[in-house]
């Protein structure tokens, strides 16, 4: 990897604006980037990066290539359709897919790669968009051993915690997990939260203070609880609804290939999909307390 070619980044929303922005300030090489948005490009030029004409002459001029886009369908489109990113790529090159994807999505994309001599590796993140701001975001990588060791400086720039777990694959795996149990833990804060307020038997925010001392204390219950859940403001341009539902859905189809059907993955579905019909798709994740509100007990 020559350390004067320049990164390519495309994809620049919620998270990727900033962690392009990271890539720029701390690594040390030219960054190009695409978006089909002009706003984040504009806003990328004050920190050096150059706006490429078009995800193929991207791809033509990049040493590694870092993907970051909503879901599968974005992905399919960014590298299969016609001047994809992957048919541009240069043999010895490498793309980095740091969305949230299917298991099986990450292996199609690894043969691709390695059909034109491109390396590839997934590396989707966690945490908050202050955490893509700050460059403390956590990323788990599926990859070969040769190509973590050539990219990790890279995804240092942007995450503080960098974890190889394994194969091609391996890092959406471990986020698709993540996501399914931090899913779960939401609801749970979600009916606790709904439980406090409705029966007056004890202050919300000491309810949630005292859990965080306690055995139920998570990075959910500091962050998404505290901050989201309890003022009850779930704002857009955060991790919406309709991004958790999908990323639960890759989830509950990576159990459905080994034969499990998981139940408590299947309530929070549920719950996201009727916060969705409220209107609430666009909303930070945590909106799902309107859900749970709406489920009365029989009298």
């Amino acid at each position: 990897m020559n350390a004067t070619e320049p990164i390519g980044f495309i994809g620049l929303g919620v998270m990727g604006e900033p962690m392009c922005r990271n890539l720029a300030r701390r690594c040390g090489r030219p960054v190009i980037a695409y978006d089909q948005r002009a706003l984040p490009l504009q806003s990328l030029a004050a920190d050096g990066v150059a706006a490429a004409r078009s995800i193929a002459t991207l791809g033509a001029r990049a040493a590694v290539v870092f993907l970051s886009l909503p879901g599968e369908r974005e992905i399919r489109a960014v590298c299969f359709e016609l001047n994809g990113v992957i048919a541009s790529m240069g043999s010895g090159t490498t793309l980095v897919d740091c969305s949230t994807a299917p298991v099986t999505l990450a292996r199609e994309l690894e043969q691709a790669c390695a059909a034109r001599d491109v390396s590839f590796a997934d590396a989707p993140v966690a945490r908050t968009r202050q955490a893509a701001i700050d460059g403390t975001l956590s990323l788990m990588v599926g990859a070969s051993d040769a190509v973590f060791a050539a990219i990790e400086p890279l995804l240092r720039c942007m995450g503080s915690e960098i974890t190889h777990c394994g194969a091609p694959g391996a890092g959406q795996a471990v986020k698709l997990l993540n996501n399914m149990v931090l899913s779960q833990t939401v609801v749970a804060l979600a009916e606790a939260l709904a439980v406090a307020k409705a029966s007056g038997a004890v202050d919300p925010r000491l309810l949630f203070e005292t859990l965080a001392k306690g055995s139920a204390d998570s990075f959910a219950l500091r962050n998404h609880g505290m901050k989201a859940l309890l003022p009850e403001k779930h704002l857009e341009r955060a991790f919406p609804v309709a991004y958790m539902l999908k990323d639960l859905g890759y989830a509950m189809a990576l159990a459905r290939s080994v034969g499990l059907d998981l139940q408590g993955a299947g309530t929070a579905a549920r719950l996201l999909e009727e916060t969705v019909a409220l209107g609430l798709g666009e909303a930070y994740h945590t909106a799902l307390i309107e859900a749970v509100r709406r489920h009365r007990a029989p009298r």
